[in-house]
Formats: C-alpha cells, structure tokens, sequence
C-alpha cells in the first residue's frame, strides 16, 4: 500500500530544521562573505557551528560516524526544509559537492582512508571536492577521461587539468578521477585516488567567474602536475572509477533535487507574499488572472516534483538502484523548478530581477541546477534509450 504520510517525528524533525534556517541561516544571506564565488570558508565555518549547536550537523552520515543515517526519504524531507536558504545546506553539511563525496566515501573508502579523509568531512572540519571534469576531456562523457595515472608498483603520478571542480579553493579531501595506464601491478582504466589538498602536486590556477554562487569557495580550474601519490590512494579498485561514479550520482541528482525544491517553495512564498499586497489596476495583483494562474502552475510543479523525488527515494530505500527514475527526477525537477523561479521573477515585477529579494539569485542559481550532475539532455538520452529497450 502506497503510504504518503511523514511520521509525525519526521515531521516535527523537518519543522526544527525550518525554523534554525529560518531564524539563523537567512540573516547571514546579507553577509558580505557570500562572494560572487559562493560563502566564503570562514562564512561556512560559522553556519557550520550554529547547525553543530542545535545537533542539526550532517545527519544523513551514517551513524557510526555521528550522523543519524536517514533514509533517502527522510533525507528528502529535511533536505527540502535545509533549501529554503542555499546557505541551508551549506550550514548543516548537506550541500553539495561534501554531501555525494561522503556518501561515496562510506560506500568504498577502506577504514584509514575513512578516518584520514571522510570522519573530518562529517565533522564539518574541513571540506572535499570530486575532481573529474575536464576542459576538453571527461564531462558529460565521462568515458572521454584525459587526466592520466601511471603506476610503478609503489606510487602513482598524475598529470591533467580540470575545471568547475566545486569547492576546489581550500579543500582538504580530494577524490580524483585519472585514466590509470597499462602497468604490471594492477588494472588500467579510469580510477580514482584520494589526496590531500595540500599536496604540491594539485595546483589551483584560478576560480572560475559562473552565474551561481550557492558553493563554497565557487568552482576552480586545477592542473595535477606530476602528483605522486602511495598505492594507499588508490580509491576502491583499480579501474571502477566510471561505476563509482555511478553508485555517487545516482542519489546526489536526488539530493540537489531535494534542496532546489526548498529553494523553489521559498521563491513561491516571497511571490506569494507579493501578490498579496502589490496593487495595479485597482486591486491586488494576485486577483488578476494572469498572476494567479503563474502562482497555481508553481505550485502544481512543486507538487509534481515533490512526488517525483518521493518515487525515486522510495525505490532506494527498497533496495533498487533507481537509476533511471533518479534521470528522470533530475531531469524533469530540474526544469520545472527552474520554470518556477522563472514565474516568481514575473511576478515581482522589477524588484524580481534586483537583489532586493533573494529570487533573483535562486533564478540563477537554478539555471546553473540544470546543468549539474549531468544535463538534461544527457539524462533524457539515457531514459530514452530505456524506453527503446523495452
């Protein structure tokens, strides 16, 4: 039997989370350490204190690590309750890229690299960064990989250039994406190796200037110049770096979902609030056909992409791996969502495109949301090819 009611603790749960966001985390959204390049880190370092404070600090780690273990639709609840700021996420440890590294990080990190490089990520203590795109290589297609890995038996050297790798500006956990090449000692193909950010090897050459600034630190552009890293790096097994990948994506396309909804109900609130009490024509705006029929199609689609979210955790938490119904919840939450913000800018009128609310910024940031963990099109090409199989 299909059951779509919260627990009454995760709804009071979800309710906290709202209110500390509500009540701490926007006041910071005027703060000048939210750059064009996202918070700052010690702008984060603060957020993360107050969440640590109110025992609200990376729930969805697994309980061994001092989180709470959530399921996929718990973490869809509070996950949504945490967006209704971008500095939400931020402040609880559940925003991107730190939330899918963890996750991978339980998933295949051995128990010393669990302590050396994911227990301080739960912590709040310091931050991670997945490094795989590149600026003419791996992408969309992941398969066309350029960053190169050779093995000598004791040390792996790297070399290559990535860019948008978020958060990159300060990281200490590093999880690398290189093609490790033919070698006697172990499997070639796409691998991933962890490495301390300070390592000499990982040059920062400069932070990319994007229309979104919801990341910590914003996105980099970094060479791995002859980075030599132990056999103790190497991430997993030899060669899985593609599968990896997929066991991280799969729910972290959910999890911006989830975050980006909160964001978007925030939008419709402000739009709301707006319509209530801007007058043209002799009565409230929201009277008019016009805005109420945009105001009525946001709240259809935050409702559609609500469910769509709820479907996918569902099918997790049963023990599927959901990967087409987390495509087609990316896919479809992240254009409608980006409609919504879209309609909420329309509504405001002039004060929608001025920071004189935060719309303007969620409108950015949501186009960037379309983009991320893989484009639509990419998905829409996955889901077909689905389809066509049968």
């Amino acid at each position: 039997m299909i059951d779509f009611a919260i627990p009454a603790d995760l709804a009071a749960e979800r309710d906290r989370v709202r209110r500390f966001v509500i009540d701490k985390v926007v006041p910071y959204e005027r703060d000048p350490r939210l750059t064009a390049h996202g918070p700052t880190d010690e702008l984060r370092q603060e957020l993360v204190e107050l969440a640590r404070a109110e025992k609200l600090l990376t729930v969805q780690a697994p309980e061994s690590l001092g989180g709470r273990g959530l399921t996929h639709i718990e973490q869809a609840v509070i996950y949504e309750a945490a967006g209704w700021s971008t500095l939400g996420p931020v402040a609880m440890n559940c925003a991107a890229p730190d939330e899918g590294n963890m996750f991978l990080l339980s998933k295949v990190a051995d128990p010393d690299q669990v302590q050396r490089y994911l227990a301080p990520v739960v912590a709040g203590h310091q931050r991670s960064v997945f490094a795989m795109t590149e600026p003419e290589g791996a992408g969309s297609d992941p398969g066309q990989l350029a960053t190169s890995a050779t093995f000598d038996g004791e040390n792996f050297t790297i070399n290559g250039r990535k860019w948008l790798i978020t958060g990159a500006n300060g990281a200490k956990t590093w999880i690398i994406m290189a093609r490790l090449a033919a070698n006697p000692h172990l499997p070639e193909g796409p691998t991933l190796f962890l490495a301390d950010g300070a390592e000499p090897g990982i040059v920062i050459e400069r932070t990319m200037n994007t229309m979104d600034r919801n990341y910590v630190a914003g996105h980099g552009v970094v060479r791995f110049d002859n980075l030599t890293l132990p056999r103790e790096a190497l991430l997993g097994e030899a060669g899985q770096a593609l599968r990896y990948a997929q066991l991280r994506l799969a729910p972290a396309r959910l999890t911006h979902c989830m975050r980006w909804l909160g964001a978007a109900e925030r939008a419709q609130h402000i739009a709301v609030e707006h319509a209530r009490t801007r007058t043209a024509f002799g009565k409230p705006i929201g009277e008019h056909e016009g805005v109420s029929f945009m105001l009525a199609d946001n709240e259809i689609a935050l409702h559609q992409c609500r469910l769509t979210i709820w479907h996918a955790c569902w099918l997790m938490d049963n023990g599927e791996k959901a990967r087409h119904e987390s495509s087609i919840a990316k896919s479809f939450v992240s254009e409608e969502l980006f409609k919504v913000a879209d309609r909420c800018v329309q509504v405001l009128g002039g004060i929608g495109i001025s920071d004189e609310t935060v719309v303007e910024m969620i409108f950015r940031d949501m186009r960037a949301f379309r983009l991320y963990d893989g484009p639509t099109e990419v998905h829409k090409y996955a889901i077909g090819r689905k389809v066509l199989r049968g």
